[in-house]
């Protein structure tokens, strides 16, 4: 399985071009792929999206940073976005055969290479954060290169995770870490009053009791009030939400919204649920855009005239005498069907007279079925990796006892989690399809009937190899780790009952 890794560091610089083509010459780097670049003059700032290898990658990282803070001095450069340093923000995200774990210890180790070699002190955030607090990135940026250049030697609380607390003269400092796929989302409202965008971002954003997964600000670009957001997960807040509740809010304020951007990449999964949401398309599906369907046949992943062809494949390698895939990512399959035909009753269902008044609760199951299907889809392979990092940890043990003994239980936790959280979404599948019982065609009962059966099977199976990981462990290795996860084990039999 290949390894990749996404990475999209920010640097404070979006008005020179000379300047920005330096940091990305010196990151061009064999097994490292350029995917999008952003330079925004209003912001002064620029978003450059690479994907690659880990080694390849933090080394490219590496030298961009170097560059940046030869060429970029935050003394004197100003613009719309907050800043902390020429290198801003620096995120590892997992693409594929990777995991966040996996991206965390990427950021650390990067961290530590910044610090050596450049001497910019570092904060680490998100899932590498060292401290509650610096999960969020804007506590970490409160008050800016400006307040952190005044303060990191003389407040305890700004010291840095990564080396002495001296800010670099011009550099500043650098925050670093892991974090699954973000959107960078704005929308401009038909306004110049700032102070109206910035009463929408606080109403929109979640650490204000907005919504789930979205960050915001209010800012001036182009002498134009703009709600500035990052959607952190779309799959938990579609971005067709985040629209509405901006121009709801903007609304309230006698203002429309003018337009919105997205900077750099997003999932195309995003775009086609917002078609959905907007477009209201009767029992919508990925499959029906004619570019998907296209992929799939050219694939081989659909014959011409049935079904077998796309589902033969993965059955052929469970029979396959190998390891993996197994039965974790047979159980995460059975869940993924599961949830596929619980959807299918669904979509079937909803917008017709007979059950019209059960409309908004199809929608919200559809919409949470969707979101399952997709997670326990990526457990398939997921599964399978963590596997094969159980048996690359015992390879390793045996050529250092001492150090592989610690990579060896890292792994079995990681093994144990993958198949636990497979569980978890599959009993809430089994729950959802058995809530649809009364509110779908009862001429598709036994639809539902085999959504509840695929559910429980997956729940059993994934449940047996986390049972299998935690019986791994040496006696009193990892004690509060195996009591718990057994316990959650428990939790989640019972709830099937």
């Amino acid at each position: 399985m290949p390894v990749l890794i996404e990475c999209v560091p920010n640097f404070s610089e979006g008005r020179d071009a000379a300047k920005m083509e330096a940091v990305l010459a010196a990151m061009k780097r064999p097994g490292v792929n350029l995917l999008d670049f952003e330079m925004d003059a209003d912001h002064n700032r620029s978003v450059v999206t690479l994907v690659g290898e880990r080694d390849p990658l933090i080394a490219a990282v590496l030298a961009g940073i170097g560059k940046a803070a030869e060429l970029i001095d935050l003394n004197v450069q100003r613009g719309a976005h907050p800043r902390l340093g020429a290198t801003d923000v620096v995120p590892f995200i997992p693409i594929e055969g990777v995991t966040l774990e996996d991206c965390v210890q990427m950021a650390k180790e990067l961290a530590a290479k910044v610090w050596d070699e450049h001497h910019i002190p570092v904060y680490l955030y998100e899932a590498a954060a060292q401290k509650p607090e610096r999960t969020n990135l804007e506590n970490i940026r409160k008050g800016q290169f400006e307040a952190i250049r005044e303060e990191m030697g003389k407040v305890e609380a700004r010291r840095p995770d990564v080396g002495e607390p001296r800010i670099h003269p011009t550099a500043g400092a650098i925050v670093i870490g892991a974090r699954k796929f973000l959107v960078a989302y704005n929308v401009f409202l038909q306004t110049k009053n700032v102070d109206i965008a910035k009463k929408v971002a606080k109403a929109v954003r979640y650490s204000s009791g907005g919504l789930r997964a979205v960050k915001g600000m209010g800012v001036e670009v182009r002498g134009q009030a703009q709600v500035s957001m990052n959607l952190t997960d779309t799959d938990l807040t579609p971005i067709a939400r985040v629209f509405e509740y901006v121009k709801r809010e903007a609304a309230r304020y006698g203002v429309g919204v003018e337009s919105s951007e997205i900077v750099g990449l997003i999932p195309k999964r995003s775009l086609e649920e917002a078609a959905e949401w907007f477009l209201q398309v009767e029992n919508f599906d990925s499959s029906m855009i004619l570019e998907n369907r296209l992929a799939s046949v050219m694939g081989g992943k659909t014959a011409i005239g049935g079904l077998r062809a796309g589902v033969e494949p993965f059955i052929e390698q469970l029979a396959a005498p190998a390891a993996v895939p197994g039965g974790g990512s047979a159980s995460a399959a059975s869940g993924a069907m599961a949830a596929g035909l619980a959807a299918m009753v669904a979509g079937m269902s909803r917008g017709k007279k007979a059950y019209a008044a059960f409309d908004a609760d199809l929608s919200s199951a559809l919409g949470r079925l969707g979101s399952l299907r997709e997670a326990l889809k990526d457990a398939i392979d997921r599964d399978a990796a963590s596997y094969q990092g159980v048996v690359a940890a015992y390879k390793a043990q045996k050529a250092d006892a001492s150090s592989g003994a610690a990579q060896v239980a890292s792994a079995l936790r990681h093994a144990a989690e993958v198949p636990l959280q497979v569980a978890v979404a599959a009993v809430e599948v089994c729950q959802l399809a058995k809530s649809l019982q009364k509110k779908t065609n009862p001429r598709m009962a036994s639809d539902l009937t085999v959504a509840i059966a695929l559910s429980r099977a997956a729940v059993e199976g994934a449940l047996a190899n986390v049972e299998i990981n935690l019986d791994a462990f040496q006696a009193g290795a990892e004690a509060e780790f195996v009591a718990a996860t057994g316990a959650r084990v428990a939790e989640l039999r019972s709830a099937l009952a």
